[in-house]
């Protein structure tokens, strides 16, 4: 099986990224409109439209980036630099570990150095602007911000020496469990948590999108709950508590595209309050 999924992931071509980054949307797409959690009583379409020109712009950005994340694989691999070959780690061992630090590295710490620099949590409140969170909302980056996560990506391959079907398998797992944890449904309480507990569940993630801190600054995690757990960050407000947003922006303008566009270099809009 190890060897399949290694095969796979060394030789998966664009297409198939992409259509497991479009694939995911739509399937989580059509769960939603069966078990909601809430009912927005929106237009999906339209509300899709600036979520979704987001994630056009980090998909440009991140194959933009492809070719020197490739490069430092390739390298750390031939010279054996990184902490999995220090460990010496193979197999299952090298899978496990190697996408765990690739998740810490390359998500929870860019995402809490998002929310404690101001400049760049200018460029992540685009993000946080979205006042009925979806599975669409999963790729809702400004550009700026999803320049900041590529080169997180980039130090996590260097740090782990990961081989590239690695980075592969890890990218794709991190589209895919952000649409999960984005995504309207409605589980099962005792699921939720029972999730919460290996991956971030949509509850657990749909804190971290309510109005106010402190739920804002926890919950920072994206495939593995393990590092808000272990860091402290980690916060349990009842879902029934939270709203979507932020209380810092205009909730009429969470859909405007010049406006989201401009909010990093938007001087009257405060950082905190």
């Amino acid at each position: 099986m190890l060897e399949n999924i290694t095969h796979y992931f060394e030789t998966i071509s664009s297409a198939h990224r992409a259509l497991i980054l479009a694939g995911g949307i739509a399937i989580f797409w059509l769960i939603e409109g069966g078990i909601p959690l809430v009912r927005f009583g929106y237009n999906k379409w339209k509300h899709a439209g600036i979520n979704l020109f987001f994630t056009l712009t980090t998909v440009v950005i991140n194959f933009a980036f492809a070719i020197v994340i490739v490069k430092a694989s390739d390298w750390s691999v031939q010279n054996q630099m990184g902490l999995l070959p220090l460990i010496g780690l193979a197999g299952w061992g090298q899978l496990i570990i190697g996408l765990m630090l690739l998740d810490l590295v390359g998500a929870y710490s860019i995402h809490w150095i998002e929310h404690k620099i101001k400049v760049l949590w200018k460029f992540h409140m685009v993000h946080h602007a979205d006042t009925m969170v979806d599975t669409t909302t999963a790729n809702r980056h400004h550009p700026g911000e999803s320049v900041f996560r590529a080169i997180f990506t980039l130090l996590g391959v260097l740090i782990c020496g990961a081989p590239m079907w690695l980075v592969m398998l890890y990218q794709s797992m991190s589209a895919l469990l952000s649409q999960f944890n984005h995504a309207n449904i409605r589980l099962p309480k005792g699921l939720d948590r029972a999730i919460s507990f290996l991956i971030v569940s949509p509850d657990m993630h749909k804190i971290h999108h309510h109005v106010e801190r402190p739920q804002t600054d926890s919950n920072y995690g994206n495939i593995f709950s393990i590092w808000d757990r272990l860091f402290g960050t980690f916060n349990y407000t009842p879902i029934e508590q939270i709203r979507f947003g932020l209380d810092v922006l205009p909730d009429e303008k969470a859909g405007s595209y010049g406006f989201q566009l401009g909010v990093p270099f938007n001087q009257k809009i405060k950082t905190d309050e």
